[in-house]
């Protein structure tokens, strides 16, 4: 079974100096807060969300970032991200899990997330050793 998970930007915000604890984005924290509580939700109970300490889109000035990641399937990194967008991840994540490859249509993706989407990254190949 595939670990389909969803890696959450602890510390991107419009302010570039992540030597200072103190000048991560609040509205990072409680985006993640957010996805968090969907945990308990049957749901999406088979999504790990994962918080990380930097996805490094800041550097664009971009602020709540998300990757969804899974072996052999796609990967999307959406940015610029509002608590508006935690039920549009949630059933992107759906689909996104049901997906083989992980590749959803553009138009299937929800609300507006698909105007958050920065990159949509190839599966890495089987034959690349793990």
């Amino acid at each position: 079974m595939n670990i389909h998970t969803l890696f959450v930007c602890k510390s991107c915000s419009a302010v570039l100096d992540h030597e200072d604890a103190d000048d991560r984005a609040e509205g990072n924290q409680l985006f993640l807060k957010l996805l968090e509580a969907q945990k308990n939700n049957s749901t999406y109970s088979t999504l790990n969300i994962q918080p990380v300490g930097c996805l490094w889109s800041c550097v664009e000035k971009r602020s709540c970032v998300v990757s969804f990641v899974c072996r052999q399937k796609y990967t999307y990194h959406f940015v610029d991200l509002t608590e508006d967008s935690t039920s549009d991840l949630l059933q992107f994540s759906q689909l996104y899990q049901k997906s083989e490859d992980g590749y959803v249509l553009p138009a299937k993706i929800p609300g507006k997330l698909r105007s958050h989407l920065l990159a949509r990254i190839l599966p890495t190949p089987e034959s690349i050793p793990t």
